[in-house]
This record gives C-alpha cells, sequence and structure tokens, in this order.
C-alpha cells in the first residue's frame, strides 16, 4: 500500500475535524454544543453503536474467543504506567502536573479518535477488538489515571476504589458492551427494528466525536505552546513506547487474530484523552498544559496514524 493510499483511509477524519474547526470559527459551534456532542456520543451514539457491532459479528463461541486477548492490553498499559511513572520520576516533572503527564503517558483516546480510526483503517470488523482495548484503557484511567491526576490537588485525593471510580468505569458504552455480551451469551437476539435503531444512533460516533475534536483544537491557543523536554517525552510515550509494548507482549502471548494485534497496536498510538484535561480542571491539575498536550498529540496523530497504518500493512 502506498503512502498516499495510507494517507486516504484517514482523510475523511481530517475532513470531520476540519468542519469542527470551520464550525467553531464561524461561531457555529461553541463550548455548549461542544459539550452536547461528547453527552450524546457518550451516553447514546456510543452504547448502541456498540450493541449492534458486537451483535451483528459475534456469536457465542467467537466472543469467547475474543476474550483470551484481554491479557495484552491490561499489561501493555499496566508496564506504560510503571515505565511512565519513573519518567515522571526521573524528569522531575513539577507538582500539579504529575498525574496529568501519567495519564497522558500511559492510557489514549480509544473511542473518540480511536473508534473512527480503526473503522477507516479496518472496518467495522475491528470494532470489537477497540472495545477490547476500550475496556482495558477506561478501567486504568478512571481508577490510576484520576487518582494520580487528584494527587496534584492540595486537597486530600480520592481513593481509587471509591464509589465515584466505580461510577466512572460503568459508563454507558461499558454498559453497552456488557449488555450486548451478556445477550450473546444468552443467545438472545434483538428484533430488527431494535437493531437498525441502535445502528442509526451508532452511526452519529464519528462525525459527532471528530467535530468535537475541531472544536477543541481551535479552543487552544497553539501561539502559547512552547516544545519542551517533557512534551518529547510524552509524545515518545503516547506513539512509541505505548504500541511498542503491545507489540513485544504479543510475542509471548500470541493473539487469537492479526486483526486484533493490528487494533490493539493502533489503539495505543493514539493521542491523549479528552477527558484528562476534564479531570485536571475538576482536581486543580494543570489543565491547561492537559488540553494543550490533547491538541499536540491530536494533529500529531493525523501523521502518526498513515505511518501505522504502512507499517501494519
Amino acid at each position: 500500500m502506498s503512502l498516499f493510499n495510507a494517507f486516504g483511509s484517514v482523510f475523511s477524519i481530517v475532513i470531520m475535524i476540519m468542519i469542527g474547526y470551520a464550525l467553531t470559527h464561524n461561531k457555529w459551534l461553541d463550548d455548549n454544543n461542544a459539550k452536547l456532542f461528547a453527552k450524546i456520543v457518550v451516553n447514546i451514539a456510543l452504547p448502541t453503536l456498540m450493541i449492534t457491532n458486537l451483535m451483528s459479528n459475534f456469536d457465542k463461541e467467537k466472543l469467547l474467543v475474543l476474550g483470551k486477548g484481554l491479557f495484552v492490553p491490561f499489561t501493555s498499559i499496566a508496564l506504560a504506567y510503571v515505565i511512565g511513572k519513573v519518567t515522571c520520576y526521573l524528569l522531575k516533572v513539577p507538582k500539579g502536573r504529575r498525574g496529568i503527564f501519567l495519564s497522558i503517558f500511559f492510557v489514549s483516546n480509544t473511542i473518540f479518535i480511536g473508534l473512527p480510526v480503526n473503522l477507516a483503517l479496518f472496518g467495522e470488523e475491528s470494532v470489537p477488538y477497540v472495545l477490547l482495548y476500550y475496556i482495558a484503557n477506561t478501567t486504568f484511567f478512571w481508577t490510576i489515571g484520576v487518582y494520580e491526576i487528584t494527587k496534584d490537588s492540595s486537597t486530600e485525593p480520592s481513593s481509587i476504589f471509591s464509589k465515584n471510580s466505580l461510577k466512572r468505569i460503568l459508563s454507558p458504552p461499558f454498559l453497552g458492551f456488557v449488555l450486548a455480551v451478556a445477550l450473546i451469551l444468552l443467545n438472545v437476539t434483538l428484533p430488527k427494528f431494535i437493531l437498525d435503531t441502535c445502528k442509526y444512533l451508532g452511526n452519529l460516533t464519528t462525525p459527532l466525536s471528530m467535530m468535537f475534536i475541531g472544536h477543541t483544537i481551535y479552543s487552544v491557543d497553539l501561539s502559547k505552546v512552547k516544545f519542551t523536554k517533557e512534551m518529547f517525552v510524552l509524545l515518545l510515550g503516547r506513539f512509541v513506547i505505548s504500541p511498542l509494548l503491545v507489540l513485544l507482549l504479543t510475542y509471548p502471548f500470541p493473539l487469537p487474530s492479526s486483526l486484533m494485534r493490528s487494533v490493539f497496536i493502533v489503539q495505543a498510538a493514539m493521542p491523549a484523552m479528552t477527558n484528562t484535561a476534564i479531570i485536571g480542571k475538576a482536581y486543580d491539575s494543570d489543565y491547561e498544559y492537559a488540553a494543550v498536550m490533547i491538541t499536540i498529540t491530536t494533529i500529531l496523530s493525523l501523521i502518526i496514524i498513515p505511518i501505522y497504518k504502512l507499517l501494519l500493512a
């Protein structure tokens, strides 16, 4: 596959991001609209997308095979956290930013960007594998990641195993995934009109997510960004170390399919989670730094994604 074709695989994503950017510039899309987009995606589009894709592509036998792949994302993200923790100490990252630094280093944007990117690169067959990585990623972020960010605050950090952490993990997309898995394991078939409704609502995920990212990019003043050693290390963690850990783990622990391996590598190489800035602001951490890194990693991912597409071809 040529470099042009690799870029072509994600060009539709770039266009949708540009539309979100343009809508924000023309004041059609403001912060309230962007928050609405995010709520629709998280609470409606993603859960229904997970239901329709899982129930359309999997039966009980395939699902049981799928579960064998969970070890790799959980282990790779755990290792990335340990490496990030050591790196944070060696770089002497200032207090107030350490949790943000760690979260950007070891977890990725598996849904807002990861899902549409994998759909563009590998098609709908990739969705179940995207969801597997999402389970590991969201569990780590809403427990260890949020805990590390709360430590940036002057107030007492909340417990990793708090009620709030559990509520965040049991998000609508995760519950949609669990519901679909339960229905498949119980051999329950939903009526066609319900599956059709889920499909139509699920199709909102990609365009709304990409326009949301376009709005985020527009909202950050890139002229104030100064490239530092910390930023370089974070980019290394996001785009090199995390996917490399996945790749290395697949040798001693082979995955059921080559597609699962490719999806996990791409998921690990996604930009920083947009929730990092939101949580950072909630806990008086350096949320502006988080917003800048989200923007930088998102923009760079448009270059990184075709490169990984070529490497995995």
